[in-house]
């Protein structure tokens, strides 16, 4: 089992394969649950985890994993007061909209907060149940206002490592640290054109939360995800506590990128141009003397081996395993697109996320699947994970969305032209996984895609079991040569 230096000596055994944290719901506990019992880490992906709990519930936890996964959640008031909240007996109908669930803000209700320790809580108990081997929680320092909960939650249920992307989260280390004796926490803030003297904070006391601090808790390995060496580097300094590990990923990997550095330039299809200044340096990362994971384009096996002669304790893949039986996307997705392998086209959008990072977006020409760019829908943020928090005329924070309505966007302050060719990655995400929102003129949210470049290599896998493959294959086939090191 991985354990942090800061409370054991550090395992024996690294993993050679990290399941990427693929979001919303891609990555979910069956996936995780599936890898790490093959001995690899597996890993939950964390964003939206209130969403999908509170949205599943509606549609009557039929198979009862959720109700058994509260029933073990250290607080009962609260594990009751969820199911009494979102628990629909038998599901709600096929046409009904799902019942909303409020926004996190920098100030959430006490409701809200409950909501976010819980559905992580679940999320990763469920992950661990039947195997001892380590689960991880994979967070994006963008989403801020519900990290705090939210690693509580995954902390309650024994989550053994944290990995973090798209950002630079050099205060959570210590927030593991203060967690695990459920302390106070804090973090910084991001808001727009906030003054520097004057900072912002977001906070979560456990105590007033949730009842649980009799329950002995371990410090969970932190793994910041980084895209170049100086990042690297910098975190190891100046991170507030233990660094314990780095994913190094590069740009040809799924989900947000790192933008280029330097002036952003496009190629001829409008996709942001990389160079030799976006590649990490594995000589100053191996000089760190921390273990670290490649990813980006690492999914084949002759890669797996060249990722450990280079110093690396192994990979981190994503693709492969978001098409796999396990993994969150719905049936209908997965089929659509392993029929579908030789019209896919991976395209990375500098404009689609409203992060403002690069995004990797697939679209299948031929397969009927429709992309949620072929329809227009009405731009609304009502889920409300990618806002920005920004100060209000009158000294307080309000929130906007770029993919919001643009007249909206604007009469908050923001500039109208960062709303040009956003897309709401929050809905669409959710369809990925059956979870769309049924809309007043009866339209359901329609997907929006995210993988790798090297989305071809799943042809290797799907050939062989003639359209679907497990996790399990994944691994077998990720490993097939590493008895040649």
């Amino acid at each position: 089992m991985l354990s942090s230096k800061t409370n054991s000596p550090r395992a024996e055994r690294l993993p050679e394969i990290i399941q990427g944290g693929m979001g919303a719901g891609v990555s979910g506990w069956k996936l995780a649950r599936a890898v790490s019992s093959a001995g690899q880490l597996g890993v939950v992906s964390g964003t939206a985890l209130d969403l999908i709990l509170a949205r599943r519930l509606q549609l009557g936890d039929p198979t009862g994993e959720l109700r058994r996964a509260l029933k073990a959640f250290p607080d009962a008031r609260v594990a009751q007061e969820i199911l009494e909240r979102y628990l629909v007996d038998g599901g709600k109908p096929v046409s009904a909209p799902f019942k909303s669930k409020p926004l996190v803000g920098d100030r959430p209700s006490r409701l809200t907060q409950e909501l976010l320790v819980a559905a992580n809580f679940v999320e990763v108990y469920l992950a661990k149940e039947g195997h001892d081997g380590p689960v991880g929680i994979n967070f994006l320092q963008k989403i801020q206002t519900p990290m705090l909960p939210s690693i509580y939650g995954a902390m309650l249920a024994g989550v053994d490592v944290v990995i973090v992307g798209a950002g630079i989260p050099k205060e959570l280390p210590g927030v593991l640290d203060r967690l695990r004796d459920h302390e106070n926490v804090e973090l910084d803030l991001h808001v727009h054109d906030a003054s520097p003297r004057n900072p912002h904070r977001v906070s979560f006391e456990p105590g007033e939360t949730v009842t649980a601090s009799h329950l002995e808790l371990t410090r969970p390995l932190f793994f910041p995800v980084v895209a170049s060496s100086s990042l690297a580097g910098m975190l190891v300094r100046r991170a507030n506590g233990s660094v314990d590990g780095l994913v190094i990923e590069g740009h040809s990997a799924g989900g947000h990128n790192a933008p280029p550095r330097g002036r952003p330039e496009l190629d001829h299809a409008g996709q942001p141009i990389y160079g030799p200044r976006d590649v990490a340096d594995i000589e100053r990362i191996r000089a760190l003397g921390l273990p670290f994971w490649l990813a980006g384009s690492y999914g084949t096996p002759e890669q797996l081996i060249r990722a450990r002669e280079l110093g690396a304790a192994g990979v981190q893949v994503g693709t492969l395993f978001a098409f796999c039986d396990e993994s969150g996307l719905s049936l209908e997705i997965k089929r659509k697109v392993l029929e579908n392998l030789s019209a896919a086209k991976v395209f990375t959008d500098p404009l689609a996320s409203p992060t403002g990072f690069p995004f990797k977006v697939l679209h299948l020409d031929r397969s009927g699947f429709e992309p949620s760019t072929a329809r227009m829908r009405r731009r609304t943020c009502d889920l409300g994970y990618l806002r920005e928090a920004y100060v209000r005329p009158d000294g307080e924070i309000g929130w906007r969305c770029p993919a919001e309505d643009p007249a909206t966007y604007a009469s908050k302050g923001g500039a109208l032209e960062d709303t040009e060719g956003r897309r709401c990655l929050c809905n669409g995400l959710a369809a990925n996984i059956g979870l769309g929102q049924i809309r007043e003129d009866g339209c359901t949210e329609l997907p929006l895609l995210t993988c790798g470049d090297d989305l071809a290599r799943v042809a290797d896998l799907s050939t062989d079991r003639q359209g679907g493959y497990s996790a399990s294959d994944v691994i077998d086939y990720l490993l097939a040569d590493f008895a040649k090191l």
